[in-house]
């Protein structure tokens, strides 16, 4: 008989693409998942993963069972489910995913809320881009997402996998404290020309956003510096070297020497949380919605250092 660990272990792989993601995402180390999958390939007498470069690939043999183990996983998420509507709380583990600045400014408030409120409850999060975790959500290799889109990119979701909408996040104009906008309560789309920007490299929708709506106010961008982490690109901004639009959402307090204007109309990206349609009933993942809901006014008000510096 298929032990159904190790097929976890190698569905893990398949959904992570590699043996150190997967360890990362079960909470096991790499050696731990590649003993898991030599055990399964020496019950199978299967070669199921082969090298390929630096890294590792699934060998034809492979995707079977993959799928095999997808469907058996699904089997026991509704039978965990349905466990834990009987019982009526929260409990077991639930593994949620969240981009950078969700994980960073809105997810430890709502896991330690959890945690305090629910000690049945394991809840177990890591950080992953939106476009990679909804995949994940939809195969089953996380419990819930939490995910945002923007006017120009708007949220497209598989088959199976449901959303709750958690708030607005809006996003402003960061300048220098010397800046002519800094003494402005706003400025319109239309009065950007001629700035230097700092921003997101091309492939990220703050990137993707600027380029475009300024391109439409009949403006081409300079963007002269880029990084990925908003604490880098708010750093540049406070050493005089650009503007940059960057979400409220995880920023942190602004330093002295940065001003934060609004840009009229704002530009907001909404967040949702994903959870797969089997799931919907179990109170783990209805619970951590609406906690998430519950936090999000909190999360997404400007600190008082923030407010200060805009005065």
């Amino acid at each position: 008989m298929l032990d159904l660990q190790r097929l976890r272990a190698l569905h893990a792989v398949s959904v992570h693409g590699s043996v150190g993601a997967a360890a990362a995402a079960l909470g096991y180390t790499p050696s731990a998942v590649s003993q898991q999958i030599a055990k399964l390939e020496r019950e199978t007498r299967t070669v199921l993963l082969e090298r390929d470069g630096r890294g590792v690939r699934l060998t034809a043999e492979a995707h079977p069972l993959v799928a095999a183990a997808q469907e058996l996983l699904a089997i026991v998420e509704r039978a965990e489910t349905e466990l834990e509507q009987r019982r009526g709380i929260p409990a077991g583990r639930l593994t949620v995913a969240a981009f950078a600045s969700a994980a960073r400014g809105l997810l430890p408030g709502v896991l330690a809320d959890l945690a305090v409120r629910h000690p049945a409850l394991d809840a177990r999060l890591s950080e992953v881009d939106p476009h990679l975790s909804i995949g994940m959500v939809a195969k089953g290799a996380i419990d819930l997402s939490v995910v945002h889109d923007w006017d120009i990119a708007p949220l497209a979701l598989p088959p199976g996998v449901e959303q709750a909408v958690i708030g607005d996040d809006q996003c402003t104009l960061l300048v220098p404290r010397g800046h002519p906008f800094a003494r402005l309560d706003a400025v319109r789309r239309e009065d950007l020309g001629g700035e230097r920007w700092v921003c997101q490299p091309p492939g990220r929708v703050c990137h993707e956003w600027l380029v475009r709506t300024l391109r439409i106010a009949g403006h081409e961008p300079e963007i002269v510096h880029q990084a990925d982490e908003n604490p880098t690109l708010v750093a540049l901004v406070a050493a005089g070297l650009g503007i940059c639009l960057i979400p409220r959402l995880g920023r942190g307090p602004l330093p002295a020497g940065v001003v934060e204007v609004a840009l009229d109309p704002a530009p907001v990206r909404r967040l949702y949380a994903l959870w797969r349609t089997g799931a919907a009933r179990r109170p783990a993942i209805a619970e951590t919605v609406r906690t998430l809901r519950e936090h999000w006014p909190e999360a997404e008000r400007p600190s008082h250092q923030e407010r200060d510096a805009v005065m």
